[in-house]
């Protein structure tokens, strides 16, 4: 039901909303008790929501690139991409809203071949600069075809850690969770060019469900 990425989270949030409503009682006047009553209910219940973690029935496909973020796909475009796929590229960023599921999916089967943490400033995710300057980590996929896939979790201006689970040398299967971004983040997707991607700029992705390309392998 909850990212086990939440629980400190979680049960932090909780004993401050019980010390601070306990305190709350012996305030004058006694109606700004109840304010601070209902402050706390709805910190608690948003921190509940955000590390909300829904089972998710994944789309299978051995050649598919599936989302690996919830979120409004914001940007898509060729780059050139240096680090894994050493080319050009297509581009594919989603931008998480506080509102949406933050646990990550891996986005295609393979072998773990890359990965490299990187610390940066802290843009807005939808800033498209935030690729590039903000705390990231990289991580690139190859398929069993061969085809070489590059994904990257990105902080935004409220979202301060990145959390992942998986190493260099893993064999991972698409739909998976591998980690997630606290408060509002981005993800960027980057397949060579001559992957054919199936989303376009304005959609709603939903990780480890929405097809973003095919590898015609």
């Amino acid at each position: 039901m909850f990212a086990r990425d939440g629980y400190t989270t979680i049960f932090v949030t909780i004993i401050f909303a019980i010390i601070v409503s306990g305190i709350a009682r012996y305030l004058e006047p006694h109606w700004t008790a109840y304010i601070i009553y209902t402050a706390m209910v709805l910190l608690v219940g948003f921190i509940l929501f955000f590390f909300r973690d829904p089972d998710r029935e994944i789309t299978t496909g051995d050649n598919l690139v599936i989302s690996p973020a919830d979120g409004n796909v914001v940007q898509i475009k060729e780059v050139q991409e240096d680090r894994y796929i050493k080319g050009p590229a297509k581009q594919i960023s989603i931008f998480l809203s506080p509102l949406d599921v933050h646990v990550n999916r891996v986005p295609v089967n393979g072998k773990l071949e890359y990965l490299e943490y990187e610390p940066g400033i802290f843009l807005v995710a939808y800033d498209h600069r935030a690729s590039e300057l903000n705390e990231r980590a990289d991580f690139g996929v190859k398929h069993p075809s061969g085809t070489k896939v590059f994904f990257r979790q990105i902080t935004g201006f409220l979202a301060r850690r990145i959390v992942y689970h998986i190493e260099e040398g893993d064999n991972l299967e698409a739909g998976e969770r591998f980690g997630m971004m606290k408060f509002g983040s981005r993800m960027d997707i980057l397949v060579p060019v001559e992957v054919e991607v199936n989303v376009s700029e304005g959609e709603k992705a939903v990780a480890g469900q929405t097809i973003l390309a095919t590898i015609n392998a």
